[in-house]
C-alpha cells in the first residue's frame, strides 16, 4: 500500500520551490527602471584647479597660547571613547573636549594636549571612570557609533599647566 502523505509532501515541496523562484524574479518594470537609470547616468568631473602654490602646515599645538602655558613632556596613554550622557565627575555636562582619566595620574580640571590623529587637540580632564585606571583615557564623543569606530588607540598626552610667574 502506498503512503498518501509522501506524495503530498513531494508536491508541496515542488509548489513551494516554484513559488520561491517566481517570487525572486525581477519584474519587467524593475528591469526597465534599472536600465533607464543606468542610461541617464552621466559622469561628472570637477573642473576646479586643486593646485596651490603655498603650503600651510598646522600642528596640533599651533593654536595654543604658549606665553601663558607650559607643556610637560608627552606620555603614552591607551585611549578609548565613550558616549554616555549626563554629568561628569566635576559636575558639568558632557560635551566635546572632555576626557575621563585616572585622577591620580591626571587630576580633574587638568588641560591636556592629545595627539590622536583626527581626535588631536586640547581637552579638559573632567570625568573619571570605573575602568579608567593608570595611563588610560576615555574621550567623550557624541554618538556610540563613533565611540565603537574609535576603538582603542595608543595616544600621546602632554599636560598643559599655567606658568607660575
Amino acid at each position: 500500500m502506498k503512503n498518501p502523505a509522501g506524495g503530498a509532501a513531494f508536491l508541496g515541496v515542488v509548489a513551494l520551490s516554484a513559488a520561491f523562484l517566481f517570487y525572486f524574479q525581477p519584474t519587467a518594470e524593475a528591469v526597465t527602471l534599472a536600465s533607464d537609470s543606468q542610461l541617464n547616468l552621466k559622469p561628472q568631473f570637477n573642473q576646479s584647479d586643486n593646485r596651490t602654490d603655498q603650503f600651510q602646515f598646522l600642528t596640533p599645538a599651533a593654536n595654543l597660547d604658549t606665553k601663558s602655558k607650559t607643556i610637560t613632556e608627552a606620555n603614552a596613554f591607551r585611549a578609548t571613547a565613550y558616549c554616555l550622557k549626563g554629568r561628569t565627575a566635576m559636575g558639568g555636562s558632557v560635551r566635546r573636549g572632555i576626557v575621563a582619566a585616572d585622577p591620580r595620574v591626571l587630576p580633574l580640571g587638568s588641560r591636556i594636549q592629545l595627539s590622536a590623529g583626527s581626535y588631536s587637540g586640547t581637552y579638559t580632564v573632567a570625568d573619571t571612570g570605573g575602568a579608567v585606571k593608570g595611563r588610560k583615557l576615555d574621550i567623550w564623543v557624541p554618538s556610540c557609533v563613533e565611540a565603537v569606530r574609535f576603538g582603542r588607540k595608543n595616544v600621546m598626552v602632554s599636560r598643559l599647566s599655567k606658568k607660575s610667574s
